[in-house]
């Protein structure tokens, strides 16, 4: 079982424009020492926007609530809605509205110019407004890499039923004849979306760079599950609503929960298929007994890390400061993105 090591959110939550409140619990400029991009690495900055009730907007059309038109290059940008909608658009010609659980996967690479605001339906009729935005790293290799954009709908993602693991002898692993058949031996106690990644050989939507898991996970019914990340990866998890016991320990919404450190991999050793990689696990359990009855949902992030230098300022992140340096004069000289 990969241990806990530090539970993150206590964080004061800001405005991202006027369309997004949010807590930042990774931002690869802070260099504490128990919690640094070593220990996020590919994760370069998560912004977890917590549940906010947005009223009609009757200025939607000249005043739309979001941010305005912005570059970014170096990484990659990923949203996940899960109340509300978000109209993206950028200079590649990349748009659409994110819906509920839907997902925004944008490459910014050698440079991109995006904005993002409410989407007109949800700007008119208001609501009850939660998204997460993170940035993925890039390797130097593909630090200038075109541009592109991913819009990955809900219907997309393979979905994966979880099982309740003190049925059986299972240990919560799932396997893919496993959840086909869905034998009467187990019960369903929640599913797990793969936005990207693979669970037991089933490979998530998105295409990344480097070796990535991103699952949203959702629990309703009492129960234990297991999950298994590969051991070399940093792994983080998100409780988003509800609450949770991780590995026997209770977590509410809005917590970011670092586990310990990766085992590295060594320098001659060549690259794995998640499929076959070691695992480690962490346990969710799940109980009914919560005042609201809610739902938990939580996000799981694992990645390898990069291991390269960064230099980052705003919304550039690059592996030098002479990069950093060249990719704002051409920004300010009209050449960013070529």
């Amino acid at each position: 079982m990969r241990p806990i090591k530090q539970i993150h959110g206590d964080k004061a939550p800001h405005w991202v424009g006027d369309g997004f409140f949010v807590k930042t619990l990774i931002n690869y400029v802070d260099d504490q020492p128990d919690f640094n991009y070593s220990h996020t690495d590919p994760f370069l900055l998560f912004d977890y926007g917590e549940p906010t009730t947005f009223a009609p907007n009757p200025d939607y059309q000249t005043q739309p609530h979001g941010i305005g038109k912005h570059p970014h290059k170096g990484f990659e940008t990923v949203t996940l809605a899960y109340s509300g909608e978000i109209s993206h658009a950028d200079s590649i010609g990349g748009r659409g509205d994110i819906l509920e659980g839907d997902v925004q996967w944008m490459t910014a690479g050698r440079g991109i110019l995006h904005e993002e605001f409410h989407s007109e339906s949800f700007g008119q009729r208001g609501g009850v407004f939660s998204m997460v935005q993170m940035w993925v790293n890039l390797p130097s290799a593909h630090k200038l890499t075109d541009p592109k954009y991913q819009f990955i709908k809900r219907g997309e993602m393979p979905i994966i039923e979880l099982m309740d693991n003190r049925d059986d002898d299972s240990q919560g692993t799932v396997a893919k004849d496993t959840v086909a058949q869905n034998t009467d031996k187990q019960t369903v106690i929640g599913q797990v979306a793969i936005i990207a990644g693979d669970w037991h050989g089933v490979t998530g939507s998105a295409v990344t760079f480097t070796p990535v898991n991103m699952w949203d996970i959702a629990l309703h019914t009492a129960g234990t599950t297991i999950l298994e990340v590969p051991s070399t990866h940093n792994t983080l998890l998100l409780v988003q609503e509800g609450q949770v016991l991780v590995n026997g320990t209770s977590i509410n919404a809005g917590n970011l929960i670092q586990f310990a450190a990766p085992t590295k991999l060594s320098v001659d050793s060549q690259p794995v298929p998640l499929s076959d990689a070691a695992t480690d696990t962490i346990e969710l359990t799940y109980s009914t007994d919560n005042a609201e009855h809610s739902p938990a949902k939580l996000l799981l992030l694992s990645g390898e890390p990069i291991g390269e230098p960064v230099a980052g300022h705003g919304p550039f992140v690059m592996n030098t400061q002479d990069e950093l340096r060249q990719t704002f004069r051409d920004y300010q000289t009209g050449n960013f993105g070529h």
